[in-house]
């Protein structure tokens, strides 16, 4: 069993990783089955988002579930091999894991979103809220925007909206076999994407790739996932609080340019804010 995709925990081990805590936190990474051009994996999004949770998991008490592996894909509909399910069924994949969390002691849950079409994700962290249920959505576009100049990513969060710089270099850190060749020829810039939702992304590329995924390296994968970690410690703090409070904003994120850049903060692939999509 690959314990970087599914973990092998115990019943005790959570109990015993909970105990001392005021709020257990669980981590719920959200992928989906899409085609990420002719180089890298249906599963991509599913594989970003478990780097991410297992990430975060190395580095907290956090209790790490399997991925939610099939989301909202319908915009890569035209290629072969793309799965969807509808927005309204993965709200209720995801009501559903939390409620069963709650009843098992487990107050909190941080939802790690791979694939900037699950926008559904965010209405069901805001009607949580709402609710006074403790949830949150992660990464946000500021994390983004912080681990992409941590890392020395060069290309921008509108430009790298998918299978691009930043997807191909986690893959490579953390997948490399998985990397077919090819990425280093398959640059391709569309940055006006309006119609997105309306057309699909066949409107917008012919090999299913918008981003410079030649710009990927495993050593920037590694430090977007560094950073990503350490940025998670805020949601940490405000998930385990007694009281909801107002977090403090991380230095080094410039909030203007990632809000310009992606402007939907729908996850790990975050979204921009002309089309609603990344990744």
């Amino acid at each position: 069993m690959d314990v970087s995709l599914v973990p092998a925990d115990t019943s005790d081990d959570v109990r015993e990783r909970g105990s001392g805590l005021p709020r257990q936190v669980a981590v719920l990474p959200v992928g989906s089955f899409e085609q990420h051009g002719p180089y890298l994996p249906l599963a991509t999004d599913t594989l970003v988002a478990c780097a991410v949770a297992r990430a975060v998991a190395d580095a907290y008490p956090v209790h790490l579930l399997p991925p939610v592996t099939i989301g909202c894909s319908h915009e890569h509909a035209d290629w072969p091999g793309t799965v969807s399910i509808s927005a309204v069924t993965l709200h209720a994949v995801v009501r559903d894991i939390a409620d069963s969390l709650r009843r098992s002691g487990v107050g909190a849950l941080v939802v790690v979103n791979g694939h900037g079409g699950n926008y559904v994700l965010g209405n069901v962290v805001q009607e949580s809220s709402a609710r006074g249920e403790r949830m949150a959505l992660f990464p946000a576009a500021e994390d983004w925007e912080t681990a992409r100049r941590r890392a020395g990513v060069v290309t921008s969060l509108l430009t790298d909206m998918h299978a691009g710089e930043i997807e191909t270099s986690i893959l490579l850190h953390k997948h490399p076999e998985l990397v077919r060749p090819g990425y280093e020829a398959a640059d391709f810039v569309a940055d006006d994407r309006r119609h997105l939702l309306s057309l699909g992304m066949s409107a917008y590329t012919d090999s299913g790739v918008i981003g410079r995924p030649s710009l990927g390296s495993a050593e920037k994968g590694k430090e977007l996932l560094e950073s990503l970690a350490d940025s998670f410690g805020e949601y940490v703090a405000l998930l385990t609080a007694e009281t909801a409070g107002t977090p403090s904003t991380s230095e080094g994120s410039d909030d203007s340019e990632a809000s310009d850049d992606s402007e939907a903060s729908d996850g790990s692939e975050a979204s921009d804010g002309s089309d609603g999509e990344r990744g």
